[in-house]
């Protein structure tokens, strides 16, 4: 058929438009689960691969890194046509999905990684195909589902992107406990293949034929400014918000930012249309996003720790333990579908945010001695709470944009969420390391300096150098840093818990019950 022939493109059948992203689900799943996967892996890449320090932070960092960077112009291309505006047919959402190659073939490579620097540029390789995989997906969906479907598919799009940073621990220590190392990528291989199979042969094209050429100036400022930005959150997350290199980054990366925002505002064919954010329904579905995003990764930046080192449980013990936050997103996401088409998106995103205050706001009495039950009560309030909120949010944002523009503006809002997840471990790591080191301090005197340096470093560190101190010295600094942890753990989750009923009462505010898109 030509461009110009009139006949309108048939409609795709219910089970076709469901079967595509049936399998990208999959993908995303595999994209979430290695941001947290390699959490419970370090110690053995510390002994296989003879890591250093840096090198671990940086195996971690660099998928984070260069995700956040590459969201904002990888979900431009899928609006638009070939970037040079060369002769041909559009790039498309679907076509630029072939990033699954680069995520498929990136995982391989990290695999059989002989050294640790292998294995810190497959995971960059990685960050690549994802920051491609995830807008794209989304951008999809209002192009492949009517209205009354899209909803439904916005919330199973959550669903998958969500569990899989929980699921992250859970799949990482089994694979451990039964598998080597790369096991933990391997598994990315068959899975990864099999949604970009089903992409080429289910996905319709969907792009603007007639968008402008790329906005270069805009996407240079804004991926060297979000790397800067991230570059320099990271180690700070770490104590190290003094160093000239972390101050120099975090600089860099705000006026790089600024310099974007100025430029965008003034671009005749900007990559973010600003004028986005004058419209409420955009704006504050998108601060309930953030949000939801941040207080959720702040609950798995020390949950996981306290369950693994003060409970005693093992990696994969510890991932089993994270379920009821899973479930319990599954669950909500699943169930707001129907509650929006009745009663539209605030309601349930002020209500989300709201549940998920009480949990982190319960949560924060825990104890060194508290059962595992009331852990997981808590973490099911909070995954429901954060599952409340997250899909009506998504499903909002995604509403007010128009179909052609739909991969940019997907690209956007998962741009701020992952940048919100990085700054979650940035404020509340100083959070967690303010509060743990000054609580402990006045329980260190006295003892030898490495085991005070190692106290101090972690809770780990510290009850390593606890088990070699002689009785009942070592049980006497373990009682301490058990109770210094545990009254940290309170003060990150009181703080996200104060997030939670700030984002809420400024959307009950602001945002109006029913928006027109």
């Amino acid at each position: 058929m030509s461009m110009s022939d009139p006949r309108p493109t048939p409609e795709p059948s219910a089970a076709r438009r469901w079967a595509g992203p049936a399998a990208l689900v999959i993908a995303l799943l595999t994209v979430g689960l290695d941001l947290m996967v390699l959490n419970v892996a370090l110690p053995t890449l510390a002994g296989d691969l003879e890591a250093s320090t840096s090198q671990l932070q940086w195996i971690v960092n660099a998928y984070v890194l260069v995700f956040a960077s590459l969201m904002l112009p990888a979900g431009g291309l899928g609006d638009l046509p070939h970037a040079l505006r060369a002769r041909g047919t559009p790039i498309g959402r679907r076509r630029v999905l072939a990033g699954l190659a680069a995520f498929v073939a990136a995982s391989a490579w990290a695999a059989y990684s002989g050294s640790a620097d292998g294995l810190i540029a497959a995971r960059t390789v990685m960050g690549v195909g994802a920051a491609i995989i995830v807008p794209l997906s989304l951008g999809i969906l209002p192009a492949l589902f009517p209205s009354e479907e899209r909803r439904r598919a916005i919330a199973v799009w959550v669903g998958a992107l969500g569990v899989g940073l929980p699921l992250g621990p859970i799949v990482g220590g089994w694979l451990l406990q039964h598998f080597w190392w790369g096991s933990v990528f391997l598994i990315n291989v068959p899975v990864g293949a099999l949604a970009l199979i089903a992409a080429a042969v289910l996905l319709p094209e969907s792009s603007d034929p007639t968008a402008p050429r790329l906005d270069f100036p805009g996407i240079t400022t804004s991926v060297l400014g979000t790397a800067a930005l991230v570059y320099g959150i990271i180690p700070g997350a770490r104590g190290q918000r003094t160093d000239p290199g972390v101050l120099a980054a975090i600089v860099g990366g705000v006026l790089l930012l600024a310099a974007f925002l100025f430029w965008e505002r003034r671009s005749p064919h900007p990559l973010v249309d600003l004028r986005l954010f004058a419209n409420p329904a955009f704006t504050w579905p998108t601060v309930a996003a953030a949000a939801g995003t941040f207080t959720v990764v702040g609950a798995l930046f020390v949950v996981p720790q306290y369950l693994q080192v003060l409970q005693g449980n093992d990696s994969f013990g510890t991932g089993l333990r994270l379920v009821p936050l899973v479930a319990a997103i599954l669950v909500a996401a699943a169930a707001v579908d129907k509650v929006v088409t009745g009663i539209g998106a605030k309601i349930p995103m002020v209500a989300g945010l709201a549940v998920a205050a009480v949990g982190f706001a319960v949560y924060s009495a825990v104890t060194p001695d508290s059962a595992y039950a009331f852990s997981a009560a808590c973490l099911a309030v909070i995954g429901l709470g954060a599952g409340l909120a997250l899909a009506p949010a998504v499903d909002a944002v995604t509403a007010t944009l128009p179909e052609h523009r739909a991969a940019a503006g997907s690209g956007l809002l998962i741009a701020i969420r992952q940048i919100g997840a990085a700054f979650s471990v940035a404020v509340l790591g100083t959070v967690l390391n303010i509060t743990y080191t000054r609580d402990l301090d006045p329980h260190l005197r006295g003892l030898p300096q490495p085991v005070a340096d190692a106290a101090r470093d972690n809770i780990a560190g510290a009850e390593a150098a606890a088990r070699r101190l002689d009785q009942p010295l070592g049980e006497d600094l373990s009682h301490h840093v058990a109770g210094a942890f545990t009254d940290t753990m309170s003060h990150v989750l009181l703080a996200s818990a104060a997030l939670c009923v700030l984002a809420a009462a400024l959307i009950a505010v602001r945002l109006p019950r029913r928006d027109a898109t």
